[in-house]
């Protein structure tokens, strides 16, 4: 397993795609034909809940249907993992995101995070984003990782693919095959509010895993080979 650094995450938390019921789900939603299938056959396009999570303050259970507009919230040691459009999303646990709707039901033109940790894969599409406390990404068809830490303080990795980035005024555009990471600081005078990191709390697996729901495969999957560990973005040519 491909891994990068762990702050403030437990391994378990990062090893989800391994569980043998998460597996089995993946497999059985490729098989019956992803979401669009799903909707024709008013199935849930929730793949895979553990653990306790409320829809719109109520209790949520995997035979439900998640809709743009919806507001989701993850208990301890929950793990939600669900499709809406041509994104998927899986949420880690204690997180508070709201998915707002773009311009049908099945879009989301907004990732609206309180708290928490998200993976997320998005098809090609516009006018979309997702918004942290200190950090907004402009998301053009790309793999994601993004997590909000305790002080506010908000950590955005791409993954893969082209994001424009903004944090309090600065703005900046990523352009990654293998993981371009940032951190979005507290505002403080004299300092930078968009600065390097390195990729952390996520593993190419779950990437992986995300990608083949919504018919897509990773930049490193599709070249064959991984990239540096160092949060550039680029393969080491």
């Amino acid at each position: 397993m491909t891994q990068h650094l762990l702050q403030g995450r437990t391994e378990k938390e990062i090893l989800w795609f391994q569980r043998r019921d998460a597996l089995k789900a993946a497999a059985a939603w490729v098989a019956m034909g992803g979401l669009p299938a799903a909707l024709a056959q008013q199935r849930s396009n929730i793949v895979q809940l553990t653990g306790d999570a409320t829809v719109n303050g109520r209790p949520l259970n995997a035979q439900q249907t998640i809709i743009t507009g919806d507001q989701l919230q993850t208990g301890p040691g929950s793990n939600l993992i669900f499709v809406i459009g041509n994104s998927a999303f899986q949420v880690r646990q204690n997180s508070n995101i709201t998915v707002e709707r773009g311009s049908t039901l099945n879009a989301v033109s907004l990732l609206r995070m309180i708290t928490g940790a998200v993976v997320s894969v998005w098809g090609k599409g516009s006018s979309r984003a997702i918004i942290m406390p200190t950090l907004t990404a402009g998301i053009r068809g790309t793999g994601v990782y993004s997590e909000i830490f305790p002080n506010q303080r908000s950590y955005f990795c791409n993954c893969y693919g082209t994001v424009d980035l903004e944090s309090q005024g600065q703005k900046t555009v990523s352009r990654s095959v293998y993981h371009q990471a940032f951190w979005g600081e507290v505002e403080a005078p004299n300092v930078s509010t968009l600065t390097p990191a390195r990729p952390i709390n996520h593993s190419d697996e779950e990437l992986e895993f995300l990608a083949q729901l919504v018919g897509q495969r990773t930049t490193w999957q599709i070249a064959g080979r991984k990239g540096t560990k160092d949060g550039s973005g680029t393969m080491g040519y």
